[in-house]
C-alpha cells in the first residue's frame, strides 16, 4: 500500500504462478529496478496498465517534464514493454501484450521495491 495524493491505494497483483523466462525476468529487473530512471518508468507503466496515454498526458498525470517521458517511453518501446497507435503528435502508448503476459514480474519487482524502501525507511 502506498499514499498517493492523499488517499491510500493498493497495488493489484496478479497471483497466477507461471514460470517466467529468466531473460525476461533479467530485463524487467534492468528496467525497473537497475538502472536511472528506473523509477519514472515504474511509474510510467503504472499508469499504463489503468489507461493509455499521450506523451503529453503522461507528462501532466505524472509531473514531469515531457522529454523525459519521450526518452522513457522509446527506452519502454524498444523493450517491446510498450506499443503505440497513430502517428506524431496523436500517438498514444499503451501496454504491450508481452508486458501483460509478465505482469507477474513487473508486480514482483514494485513489491520488493516497495519494501526495501519502507525498510530504510524505519
Amino acid at each position: 500500500m502506498w499514499r498517493w495524493g492523499g488517499k491510500s491505494q493498493h497495488l493489484i497483483v496478479k497471483t497466477i504462478k507461471a514460470k517466467t523466462n529468466p531473460e525476461t525476468k533479467k530485463l524487467f529487473w534492468f528496467l525497473f529496478a537497475g538502472s536511472r530512471g528506473s523509477d519514472s518508468r515504474i511509474r510510467i507503466m503504472s499508469i499504463l496498465r489503468k489507461r493509455p496515454g499521450n506523451t503529453n498526458q503522461l507528462s501532466t498525470v505524472l509531473g514531469m517534464d515531457y522529454k523525459c517521458i519521450q526518452h522513457h517511453i522509446k527506452n519502454l518501446e524498444e523493450n517491446n514493454l510498450v506499443k503505440h497507435v497513430g502517428k506524431k503528435y496523436a500517438r498514444t502508448y499503451l501496454v504491450s501484450v508481452f508486458f501483460e503476459a509478465n505482469e507477474s514480474v513487473f508486480d514482483e519487482i514494485v513489491i520488493k521495491l516497495e519494501k526495501r524502501i519502507g525498510n530504510n525507511c524505519a
